[in-house]
């Protein structure tokens, strides 16, 4: 089978598998464009709440092709930064559950997700210094945010390796599970999400994303939204809010 991106919707929870397993996952040319166009599908569909990311077997992926550096750099790294903010500007919650090796492109993917849970065991790697590559403005920026300045530069000065532990540590992942609980974990997390408010989640997305102009807006939709009123009642009537506010709406 062609190196390729494949997906699926389950109880409100989309899946996009990354799958190219002769190359522990890298990403392909067109597997870089064929990811945005992906993502706008998915976002336009009403019954998806939430992504996850991952890769399929046990790596989630290995960066970029390599063999796609050989004709223009500069065009190949283009795309990986198209489909980076793609995932990034998705209107809802994303979590990049990952395995194995998660190293240059494959650490820029999981970056532009909300949220990154890892299996024990798992690498992450920044890697342009092994290549000589100047790492994108926009990627080292969200990664910096992520870490922080010091762990960016100890991940793009040297291309090291770091373990899933470290990782938690410095904030590139937000939860490291045992072997064989991930996906449990994941789907357990998926449906507590799906649960709750798109109005704010979308929300808080932007203001965490650093948008500033946008206060009024969500002042707006959540005026109009009964959202608040249905979470007060349900709280008060001790059952579960039935939201009605969509990123569509």
């Amino acid at each position: 089978m062609e190196p390729q991106l494949q997906h699926g919707v389950t109880e409100s929870v989309a899946t996009v598998v990354i799958r190219h397993p002769a190359k522990r996952n890298a990403m392909t040319a067109a597997m870089w464009r064929s990811l945005p166009p992906l993502l706008d599908m998915l976002a336009a569909d009403p019954d998806v709440r939430a992504l996850v990311l991952t890769g399929e077997g046990g790596t989630f992926c290995a960066g970029a092709d390599i063999s796609t550096l050989r004709g223009s750099p500069e065009e190949a790294q283009g795309l990986a930064v198209a489909a980076e903010e793609a995932l990034a500007a998705f209107p809802k919650p994303t979590l990049a559950a990952i395995r194995g090796h998660c190293v240059g492109g494959g650490s820029q993917l999981a970056a532009a997700c909300d949220l990154r849970f890892a299996q024990e065991g798992s690498l992450f790697g920044v890697t342009p210094a092994k290549l000589g590559i100047v790492y994108p403005a926009s990627s080292t920026r969200r990664l910096t945010a992520l870490v922080g300045p010091s762990a960016a530069k100890y991940l793009l000065f040297s291309g090291e390796l770091i373990d899933a532990e470290r990782a938690l540590r410095t904030g590139l992942v937000d939860e490291v599970l045992p072997e064989g609980e991930l996906d449990k974990r994941v789907a357990e997390f998926t449906r507590i999400l799906v649960s709750r408010s798109q109005l704010t989640q979308a929300a808080a997305k932007e203001f965490a994303g650093g948008l500033t102009d946008r206060d009024a807006h969500w002042t707006e939709q959540a005026r109009g939204s009964g959202d608040t009123a249905e979470g007060v009642a349900a709280f008060l009537e001790r059952r579960q809010p039935r939201f009605t506010w969509t990123t569509s709406g």
